[in-house]
């Protein structure tokens, strides 16, 4: 068997990450070109590069796996929908892309997921975006609004749609199809997104006596979505069917089979299965999956796991099984890779990326607030964080690797929460000693150091038994847990609730409509 290797890859001048290759580095490039798509939960077309140290260190299209050794540099260059042809892409031997064809720059959030229509799985969403654009409306309608706003700019008239109903329901179903493509619920600030950009394009739909100019169309579209999912229901899609509660006299009379409420500021995600596909088909595909995994068949394993995402996520989050019954039915869900995939297909960003580029960008940060705090918790935190100052010295990957360890049981501790909850730490050679401390263990992370000169055994627990081990650091635990929680649909812990709070909606930026005041506290501090 092949030693393994390690990679570092560039996804944009200011985000890179880390692949694993515990067999060693792929044969063919296209299989490389699978293990980035799957590590970084990319969608679309993208071709790679190499750090060429014969000329520089300038990148160079990668043409030959001979080009690329272990603990090299790759980076990747994303294709535009429309743009370079396989031909192109070939000849180009610059070390960005092409000049005649230039590929888009990609931003920090960009580099999550780079969402192509035609390579989107089946079921999936797709990530709202930074700034949401009013979509054309019907002929009649664009016709009206073109008329009205050239009103509006020659004398400043503005126009009341309540007056005109075919106006103003078109513009609402316009509005509202245009949503569901993100997903079928959303929050008060994502309706502001929208009205904004309403009135932005079509200013002479503000109202006169509105602060902001769009909180009556705000409230009508809230109303149209909710009409829009009851429609839904009644057809029986199954994430509306799953989250809906109607009220009888008061009293809660769905859902009936015992769903229970989300406890991270969302809906339970539930897609309707594939087209041509029944509880019969997919429980099939269930069982070949089981052989695909003891027969290590990874293209077979992601393209079964994908067909039957809809199938797992509504046994999870219907029936709440114990973890050893998911393990059973679907070992290939606690795989690194599939950790990440099954988080992009629940929330439509990376895991892996996202959390530790998001932790590298708040270090200086956090650093800086730790410091600052004073009394036994900011004694403690002196303790927890001088592993960083220790460390200056050390080859740079593990001294990032000790950098955001130490920021993540720094977080605890500055919410007054214990970090031991979340890293448990043994240096013990003694199994019976170990089998304890996980047993003990609800979720967390257990890293045994049984010598002080080899790399520590570091595994993820829930509910006393270890779901994933052998992995590289604690940062990329911390991650790989986060992700479980979402695809196993768990409750954060209580004695870690903040932590796991913060992590979601400052670190992975998965906000929800309210924030605990501990973590609005950090976030106002943060930003500060």
């Amino acid at each position: 068997m092949s030693s393994p290797a390690l990679l570092r890859i560039v996804l944009a001048d200011d985000t890179c990450q880390r692949l694993t290759f515990p067999e060693g580095l792929p044969a063919a490039i296209e299989d490389l070109v699978c293990e980035v798509r799957s590590q970084c939960g990319l969608t679309s077309n993208f071709r790679l590069q190499f750090m060429d140290p014969l000329f520089g260190n300038v990148y160079m299209n990668l043409t030959s796996m001979n080009e690329v050794q272990d603990r090299g540099t790759i980076r990747i260059v994303p294709e535009s929908v429309t743009g370079v042809n396989a031909s192109s892409s070939t000849m180009s031997t610059a070390a960005g892309p092409s000049t005649s064809s230039p590929s888009p720059t990609l931003s920090s959030a960009d580099t999550d997921v780079l969402s192509s229509t035609d390579s989107e799985p089946s079921g999936s969403r797709s990530l709202w975006p930074q700034t949401f654009h009013c979509p054309m409306f019907t002929y009649d309608a664009e016709l009206k609004l073109r008329k009205a706003n050239a009103a509006y700019k020659e004398n400043r008239t503005l126009l009341c749609a309540d007056t005109d109903p075919k106006l103003k329901s078109d513009i609402l179903h316009g509005l509202t199809q245009e949503m569901v493509k993100y997903g079928l619920y959303a929050s008060d600030r994502k309706f502001s997104m929208v009205g904004k950009a309403l009135i932005s394009k079509h200013p002479c739909l503000a109202e006169e006596h509105s602060f902001t100019g769009y909180e009556g169309w705000k409230s009508s579209l809230k109303n149209k979505l909710g009409l829009y999912r009851t429609r839904l229901r009644k057809l029986g899609c199954p994430e509306v069917m799953i989250n809906s509660v109607q009220r009888t006299a008061g009293v809660k009379t769905s859902p009936a089979l015992g769903i229970k409420k989300p406890k991270r500021s969302e809906v339970n995600y539930c897609p309707a299965y594939p087209t041509g596909e029944d509880d019969l088909s997919l429980e099939k595909l269930r069982l070949e999956l089981k052989s695909d995994v003891q027969r290590r068949h990874s293209r077979e394993i992601r393209m079964k796991m994908e067909k039957t995402f809809a199938y797992r996520r509504q046994e999870v989050v219907r029936s709440a099984p114990m973890i050893h019954e998911v393990q059973e039915r679907w070992p290939a869900l606690f795989d690194v890779q599939e950790i990440n995939a099954e988080f992009r297909r629940i929330t439509t960003i990376a895991l892996q990326s996202r959390f530790l580029s998001q932790l590298d960008i708040l270090s200086d940060s956090l650093v800086n607030l730790f410091k600052k705090r004073t009394g036994q918790i900011g004694t403690h935190l002196k303790t927890v964080m001088s592993p960083i100052t220790q460390d200056v010295d050390a080859a740079d990957a593990d001294h990032v690797d000790v950098v955001r360890e130490c920021l993540l049981k720094g977080l605890c501790i500055y919410l007054n929460e214990d970090p031991s909850n979340l890293i448990r730490e043994l240096v013990e050679d003694d199994d019976g000693q170990i089998q304890r401390a996980l047993e003990e263990t609800t979720l967390g992370i257990l890293v045994v150091k049984r010598c002080p000169s080899e790399h520590p055994e570091i595994g993820i627990i829930l509910e006393g038994q270890q779901v994933l081990g052998e992995l590289d650091n604690v940062p990329l635990a911390a991650a790989l847990l986060f992700g479980l929680i979402y695809a196993l649909n768990l409750d954060y812990p209580s004695e870690l609730k903040y932590t796991f709070e913060v992590l979601q909606k400052i670190i992975m930026e998965l906000e929800g409509t309210t924030m605990s005041k501990k973590c609005q506290a950090l976030q106002n501090k943060l930003r500060d």
